[in-house]
């Protein structure tokens, strides 16, 4: 059964949703934001045969893809408005072929620091099975920005 968000999770996720519509790449890859809040997001992908390799599974590529992008939401909810989070490192582990229906991955803050952001990021199949696991370290630099 489904947990009930509170008012606080529901305005934060709507607004990571209103945000991610500006991310090109998230909206070509079909990532979907199911909930997000305090040092939490999971996000959604329903299989299209463009995310597959040639042996007819997600591509790792998209996985890790999915995993960053939901673990640096969850990164950005533990940090102060206005400091900037790029990814220092990303490992995952695939444990099992995704050959379709809908991914859920579900990303943790472990630990935050001034300088460094430690996540974990585990990514479901259809059926519940842990598919993959990842492990992401972001750098974060308050009143620095990414654009140039």
């Amino acid at each position: 059964m489904a947990r009930r968000m509170s008012k606080a999770e529901k305005r934060a996720t709507e607004l990571v949703r209103l945000r991610m519509k500006e991310s090109k790449s998230s909206e070509l890859l079909g990532f979907d934001v199911e909930s997000v809040h305090d040092g939490r997001a999971i996000l959604r992908l329903d299989v299209r045969p463009r995310h597959k390799q040639i042996h007819g599974v997600v591509h790792g590529g998209i996985l890790a893809a999915l995993a960053d992008t939901a673990a640096a939401i969850a990164a950005y909810t533990v940090v102060p408005r206005g400091v900037e989070l790029a990814t220092l490192e990303l490992k995952i582990n695939y444990l099992e072929p995704v050959p379709g229906g809908t991914v859920k991955a579900d990303a943790r803050v472990l630990r935050a620091g001034r300088n460094f952001i430690v996540t974990e990021c585990e990514i479901f199949n259809q059926a519940g099975s842990l598919a993959a696991k990842a492990l992401l370290t972001f750098s974060s630099a308050a009143g620095h920005t990414l654009r140039k």
